[in-house]
């Protein structure tokens, strides 16, 4: 989930299909002349009180290129109604194994691209259920999810990436995409050519578009006002650029953003814009479904921001123009989830610096804290971050868990992601997590 800075003084990054894990932590951006905060520290309120609330136990399910769900393998027979029992039969037996690990919440993704998990009057139907984007798979996931889990007693958050129209630019890909143009709905990048643009090595929406924002927003509620979701979730992908593939919006930027001092500026004001009118869509059409951000785990670096954490990370606010503090002061989230994958060692980024910044930064808010916790590195070897290979990774994992119970303002922790419960590499940290959470 997490994206890269501009400049680093050191960076790895290993490439899965349709998502980019960072495994060293993104350092010190290269601006010479750190920009200064456009955020006006709000007053000091008294404390508002939490009501009581059963800790998050969350963890995400991403769909994207199939990472954690459906089965590659059920894509790959021909036998339709074989197809949708691998599905169901794989998707009950994770749930079966979350509701034994202790897990009460399931962040599944919905919308992982430009397509849907559901019978859309928007979107085409996900190539991840058949291998066809556009193909009717015969049933609807997202209402079967809702149904089986809401049958074992767990909640289930809508999870969207808001601008990603496509994991890849390939020729095949652009194929696709167009051979959707005599369905109904065709794919964005048909009906609307203009609104796409090229960032970070795939096709995505030019956030500068007004257009585009309200397009989001009606896909938000044509999910909330048709199913039972507990739930709506927005991951961190708002400007997602890389070195090597930039987002060309200039043109926008001349036609919408002439008012503005920077093009930075212009950038945070759109995802703050869309934040603002998905927001109010959910409050207005279904005020009890929660709207929470999974943002990266950096607001600002103190060296850029005396309100910042002291920390030397790729920051939201600059590098992918979220203003992840401001959404929680104006009160526009019931709840904020960033991503704090690294460990209690690593100084440019502690674990309890983080954490603890944030927990500071929702204490005189109505906003719930829940924390992004790097299941995907338990176990694995890492140079920078050796604490995650110690005895299985399980005393590191146990120090964050103690420190998010024992903060009266961290309400619990989510899990990335789900497929990594069933690797080798994190078989302690699990049966650490099922003796402590565990029914």
């Amino acid at each position: 989930m997490l994206r890269f800075s501009r400049c680093f003084s050191s960076l790895a990054i290993v490439k899965k299909p349709g998502i980019l894990v960072v495994i060293a932590l993104l350092l010190v951006s290269c601006a010479s002349r750190p920009p200064a905060s456009l955020v006006t520290p709000l007053p000091s309120p008294q404390p508002v009180p939490q009501s009581p609330q059963s800790p998050m136990r969350g963890i995400w399910l991403a769909t994207v290129s199939r990472l954690d769900w459906p089965p590659i393998a059920s894509v790959k027979t021909s036998n339709n109604a074989l197809r949708i029992q691998q599905q169901k039969e794989a998707l009950k037996a994770k749930l079966d194994n979350l509701q034994r690990l202790g897990i009460n919440t399931v962040f599944f993704q919905v919308k992982p691209d430009g397509s849907a998990l559901w019978p859309s009057k928007i979107l085409p139907w996900s190539d991840v259920l058949t291998g066809t984007l556009g193909a009717d798979p015969g049933y609807d996931p997202l209402q079967f999810m809702l149904d089986e889990a809401h049958r074992r007693g767990m909640k289930v958050h809508a999870w969207f990436n808001p601008y990603r129209v496509s994991t890849n630019i390939s020729t095949s890909t652009i194929g696709q995409l167009n051979r959707t143009a005599s369905l109904r709905p065709a794919s964005v990048f048909v009906e609307h050519r203009d609104w796409i643009r090229t960032a970070g090595n795939r096709f995505v929406l030019d956030p500068g578009i007004p257009e585009v924002r309200t397009w989001i927003a009606s896909i938000v509620s044509e999910v909330i006002t048709r199913y039972p979701v507990d739930g709506v979730q927005f991951d961190d992908y708002f400007y997602a650029e890389s070195p090597d593939s930039r987002l060309n919006d200039q043109a926008t930027f001349h036609q919408y953003g002439q008012r503005f001092a920077s093009k930075a500026d212009w950038r945070r004001h759109n995802t703050q814009q869309l934040i603002e009118q998905v927001s109010r869509t959910i409050r207005q059409q279904r005020p009890g479904v929660e709207f929470g951000i999974s943002p990266a785990g950096v607001w600002r670096n103190r060296s850029f921001d005396p309100a910042g954490s002291d920390t030397r990370g790729a920051a939201a606010y600059d590098e992918s123009y979220a203003d992840t503090r401001r959404w929680v002061q104006q009160g526009l989230l019931d709840y904020i989830a960033p991503q704090i994958y690294w460990p209690f060692s690593r100084s440019a980024a502690r674990y309890d610096v983080l954490a603890n910044w944030w927990a500071e930064v929702v204490k005189p808010t109505h906003t719930r804290l829940y924390i992004g916790v790097a299941l995907y590195k338990v176990g694995e070897p890492s140079k920078n971050e050796p604490d995650w290979t110690i005895d299985g990774g399980v005393p590191e994992l146990k120090k964050q868990l103690d420190l998010n119970d024992t903060n009266p303002h961290i309400n619990g922790t989510i899990l990335f992601r789900e497929g990594y419960l069933n690797q080798p590499q994190t078989g302690s940290a699990v049966s650490y997590l099922r003796n402590r959470w565990g029914r």
